[in-house]
């Protein structure tokens, strides 16, 4: 194994697992998940969705499988994500909360471009 392979490895199973344990979580308890997107009249009927997204390209991240759909996909969730519940920034925990979906978008965002420039032909 080469340490390209190592970090990159590492790196992705670091970003991958955040999404896989939130997935986790909605499964164990979707209780507080729903009533939160209702508060931001987001409709419940997604959240079946929503895990199926963490867990499906975060496990697609951490195996590096299609990495570049994956992490586009990823990427515009949390997007979304910072967008819709994280907009009231003048509160000190959601201006965090909304810079970091917004950092890592951006992270997964230019994992896509990246591995999107990997396998174009020169």
């Amino acid at each position: 194994m080469t340490a390209q392979f190592i970090v990159g490895f590492g790196g992705r199973a670091l970003l991958a697992m955040l999404f896989i344990l939130a997935g986790v979580a909605k499964i164990i308890g979707p209780q507080p998940f729903l009533q939160h997107m209702a508060q931001f009249n987001v409709p419940g009927i997604l959240l079946p969705a929503v895990i199926a997204l963490e867990l499906g390209a975060g496990l697609s991240l951490l195996l590096g499988w299609q990495v570049r759909y994956a992490a586009a996909a990823l990427g515009i969730f949390s997007l979304l994500t910072a967008v819709i519940f994280h907009h009231g920034i003048s509160v000190p925990a959601e201006r965090t909360l909304f810079f970091k979906d917004i950092a890592l978008a951006g992270a997964l965002i230019a994992m896509a471009a990246s591995a999107w420039t990997a396998v174009l032909p020169e």
